[in-house]
């Protein structure tokens, strides 16, 4: 009987192979990654579309690994850096001789390094050092439109002591990376799972903005009846990535509203005029009644989350004492949430 396995070290925790298989897989909430908790005797053909769907190809069956040293290529090119802080970047990366596979929006891609790139300047010592032919892996959430085919755009949190994303802010244009040749994530707009008359609150914090500016590029030429709001909620105004973009989309769209919200107003170099503290606090102020002249509720709205675990234990909380409950497989609802963070 065959053996599946996880490879700690890779695992970025994104609980997809949970989702999939959860009779196989669970989440270590501890240590967040993904282990094994039925080693045989599960389901093969579900196994094998987990070890399909991993993003880092962590997943394996005993005796059958892939290779993750820097012999696999470095098989896209760098097009675009844009810092819009000094902590956020957008990166848009283009394939060198083949074609990325359709995604929906969304969905999350993998970029990778080799442990031998340099850090950027503003990186925090790494602790445990990588092994320079280690192809250093994690998944980024498609920003770019999927009818988009010229690139792939990525919006990218450093994290000063990180593996990754160090290496990724020392990044020129012009310079190689690796990107995964498959995409992974069920954090889609399913038209199957949200009633076309149901209105659309999206909630992002940080760089969870990314795979809804995918989303929006892609489907906000939704009817106009659906009102459709984004509430983005950083540290500073600073820190607002796309916001020009979004501006424009509530210009354009009268069904689009576009909400950012400022955890730290005070440390702002002018004043800032918009919502101040987070996005729990704007979804509790009334702001989108008074947008939709209407109340969002579980009959009528459904609710997209992307950001850390805080935010979005936060607002499910709340959520929940309002009526909402979490979609799942099985058991269809109105929140719908992206746990990989």
């Amino acid at each position: 009987m065959k053996k599946v396995f996880i490879d700690t070290d890779e695992c970025i925790g994104c609980r997809g192979c949970v989702k999939l298989c959860p009779d196989v897989f669970e989440y270590d909430e501890e240590a967040r990654k993904s282990r094994v908790k039925l080693p045989e005797g599960g389901d093969e053909e579900c196994i094998d579309e987990a070890i399909s769907n991993c993003p880092v190809e962590c997943i394996h069956w005993e005796g059958v690994k892939s290779n993750d040293v820097v012999e696999e290529p470095l098989n896209a090119v760098v097009t675009l850096r844009n810092e819009v802080s000094p902590w956020l970047m957008i990166l848009q990366v283009v394939p060198d001789g083949w074609g990325f596979p359709d995604f929906a929006p969304g969905q999350y891609a993998s970029l990778g390094l080799s442990g031998s790139a340099p850090r950027c300047g503003i990186a925090e010592p790494e602790n445990p050092v990588a092994a320079p032919d280690k192809l250093i892996k994690r998944a980024y959430g498609i920003s770019s439109s999927s009818v988009n085919r010229e690139f792939l755009e990525f919006y990218v949190a450093l994290v000063p002591g990180g593996a990754l994303s160090p290496r990724l802010f020392n990044l020129k244009i012009g310079d190689r990376i690796w990107l995964s040749p498959k995409v992974g994530g069920k954090f889609t707009y399913d038209e199957s799972r949200v009633p076309s008359d149901s209105n659309i609150v999206l909630i992002a914090a940080g760089s969870g903005l990314g795979p809804f500016m995918s989303m929006l590029s892609t489907h906000l030429r939704l009817p106009t009846t659906r009102q459709i709001t984004l509430i983005h909620g950083v540290r500073h105004s600073w820190d607002l990535g796309f916001r020009s973009t979004l501006l424009a989309m509530q210009h354009l769209r009268s069904n689009f509203t576009y909400m950012p919200v400022v955890s730290r107003p005070k440390e702002e170099p002018v004043p800032w005029k918009g919502a101040t503290g987070h996005v729990q606090d704007v979804w509790q102020s009334g702001a989108i009644e008074k947008a939709w002249n209407s109340r969002p509720g579980p009959e009528n709205t459904h609710v997209f989350m992307c950001g850390s675990p805080q935010m979005s234990e936060g607002m499910i909380t709340i959520l929940q004492q309002e009526g909402f409950k979490e979609d799942e497989k099985k058991d269809p609802g109105q929140i719908h949430l992206e746990k990989y963070w």
